[in-house]
């Protein structure tokens, strides 16, 4: 090796001098400064994450107050919908309740019902959309009461749908012509109510026929 590099010239030896240090330049650069420029970029990323995850949960810890008074706003609504459903562990119990409320409320209004029937309730997300169909006669004061009352009741109550027709007396028209007074107008009102209760697990109800 020594007799090798005594054969060449100075100028061959200085540019064999400098290829080497240009070598050893890139090798370091290689080995060296480049992982220590990715571990540089790693450690700039990591700082600009964590730096967003802080700018978050110093949001969030600023937003706390509001963010739990929210919270208890939604509790509450859903607390005073709870008290709004009808009770039962199945369909049947809360359209059993369903069918007295509405009995009840008719009673007080001074109607008279015909017929109730069940109809098969509806899933609607976590709660049970519980129905039954009413055929109830009454003046029309009556009526409207009865309608208003079940709108107003103590529990969540929807007519879904109403039909009414007037009821004739074979003598209102011979005492409209005699001039004599004639009783309030009555009405046979047949309707669908709705009730929700929350969904339970159990057989589904059937309406009758």
């Amino acid at each position: 090796m020594k007799r090798l590099w005594q054969r060449f010239s100075k100028r061959e030896k200085g540019f064999l001098t400098l290829t080497l240090i240009v070598l050893l330049l890139v090798l370091g650069r290689y080995f060296l400064v480049s992982p220590l420029l990715e571990r540089r970029v790693w450690v700039k990323s990591q700082i600009e994450i964590q730096s967003q995850i802080l700018g978050r949960d110093l949001r969030y810890i600023t937003q706390k107050e509001e963010i739990q008074a929210v919270l208890e706003k939604a509790r509450g609504g859903l607390k005073e919908l709870e008290s709004l459903l009808l009770s039962g562990d199945t369909p049947s119990v809360s359209a059993s309740e369903l069918q007295d409320l509405v009995g009840a409320i008719t009673a007080k209004e001074g109607a008279k019902v015909t017929t109730m029937r069940v109809l098969n309730p509806e899933a609607i997300g976590s709660y049970t959309k519980i129905p039954i169909q009413m055929e109830a006669t009454g003046d029309i004061g009556q009526i409207v009461n009865l309608i208003k009352g079940i709108q107003s009741a103590t529990k969540l109550l929807i007519v879904n749908e109403l039909n009414l027709r007037p009821l004739y007396a074979p003598f209102a028209a011979s005492r409209q012509q005699s001039g004599q007074n004639i009783p309030a107008q009555n009405l046979r009102a047949n309707m669908v109510i709705s009730g929700f209760s929350r969904s339970q697990t159990g057989m589904p109800l059937n309406g009758g026929p």
